[in-house]
């Protein structure tokens, strides 16, 4: 029998719309509440990229899990640096996108989300290396960077015997850069070194520093505690450097040297300056090649550790639920976390995390970066103790 033309497209709809269903793939997101716009944009903007790097590749390979394939998608929310923002946007990912995990780059939103997460079963993937994260014994958080109070000890004794014991504090006045004052004041004391000036100032709203570090460098430092987003963070090295200050500077490991640098004039300005090693500048083969994929979808663009942590975090994520098998129970996904970390390729895990401990804590070898005569030179932290 030979169909009418308007009955062989009744006929063909009929079949299209009984076989979509069988061709379409479930998608799971992964939610993302991070500043995309002020003066912290450029830090969450590489956050994101490498999460979505991560997905591109995830997605490319073939996502399935309890034999199942899906498509993993990040759903992204602008919170400007606002903790507040932050606890509205994950209400959003959660009931709209159901997302199973949101990952926050700030302390001030991660703190926010942890006092419900747990009551609405979600995983807080925590981009900060403040210890107080992983303190409060909340069961569904991975704390993705190493605690930041393993850099204290080591960037202080390099600083003050090269330079001298006086320290100026300018960095930034937002809930991480208070937790790194708060635990790098104390070690400073035991190391027989004197604040001479504390000025924190506000380097996501700010835009112009001379007054604030004027009111540091009326102190006489010999070295300075600077840092924030990096790009604010770059104005103060610059401003300082403009107002005739000479010595060093100690970088909290938000700010990435080889971003400040751009701003403050090159690595020369930066001499005597101590913070995390830049990912442009680590030598290892794996990120090498991770510096030149990433490069090659964004040409011209630094590489930074929120790009590739971040990156690594979604892989570990990704296969944590394939070895959970599941895509929406975040006990479960929390529970193979350690397991994933430890199994990831290096080529998805630069910076070597070797594992998550029982308090959601990632583990890794320490390396910072010291600035001199212009250039990068990587350390071990340990060398410096």
């Amino acid at each position: 029998m030979r169909l009418q033309p308007n009955r062989l497209a009744t006929a063909l709809a009929a079949g299209l719309v009984l076989t979509a269903p069988a061709m379409a793939q479930e998608v799971v997101k992964i939610g993302f509440s991070g500043p995309l716009s002020g003066g912290a944009a450029l830090y969450g903007k590489n956050v994101l990229d490498g999460m979505n790097m991560a997905v591109d590749e995830i997605n490319a390979a073939g996502f399935e899990v309890a034999g199942k394939k899906y498509k993993l998608e990040i759903a992204a929310l602008d919170d400007k640096y606002n903790p507040s923002e932050t606890a509205i946007n994950a209400q959003r990912l959660v009931q709209e996108s159901k997302t199973p995990a949101v990952l926050v780059p700030h302390s001030g939103g991660i703190y926010a989300l942890q006092t419900n997460n747990e009551a609405q079963k979600y995983l807080v993937l925590a981009y900060s290396s403040t210890p107080q994260i992983t303190a409060r014994g909340n069961k569904l958080t991975l704390r993705i960077p190493p605690d930041f109070t393993s850099y204290i000890e080591p960037f202080i004794n390099y600083t003050t015997k090269k330079f001298g014991k006086n320290v100026a504090i300018a960095d930034a006045d937002h809930d991480y850069a208070k937790a790194w004052n708060a635990a790098f004041k104390p070690l400073l004391e035991k190391a027989g070194g004197k604040v001479v000036a504390d000025n924190p100032m506000s380097y996501t709203r700010a835009t112009d520093f001379y007054s604030g570090v004027s009111r540091a460098l009326a102190g006489k430092p010999d070295v300075m505690f600077i840092g924030g987003p990096s790009e604010p963070t770059g104005l103060v090295v610059k401003q300082a450097r403009e107002l005739g200050f000479k010595g060093g500077f100690i970088l909290i490991d938000q700010a990435k040297l080889d971003e400040v640098a751009k701003v403050s004039g090159g690595y020369g300005s930066l001499n005597g300056a101590i913070g995390v090693l830049p990912v442009m500048e680590d030598k290892l083969p794996e990120s090498v090649a991770f510096v030149q994929r990433f490069q090659k979808l964004y040409p011209n663009r630094l590489v930074t550790s929120e790009t590739s942590l971040n990156y690594s975090a979604v892989h570990a994520t990704a296969l944590a639920m394939k070895l959970a098998g599941s895509v929406t129970d975040a006990t479960a996904i929390r529970a193979k976390l350690n397991e994933a970390f430890k199994t990831m390729p290096r080529r998805e895990n630069m910076f070597g995390v070797s594992g998550v401990d029982a308090t959601g804590s990632s583990e890794a070898d320490g390396r910072a970066a010291v600035v001199e005569d212009g250039k990068i030179r990587e350390v071990m932290l340990n060398s410096l103790k």
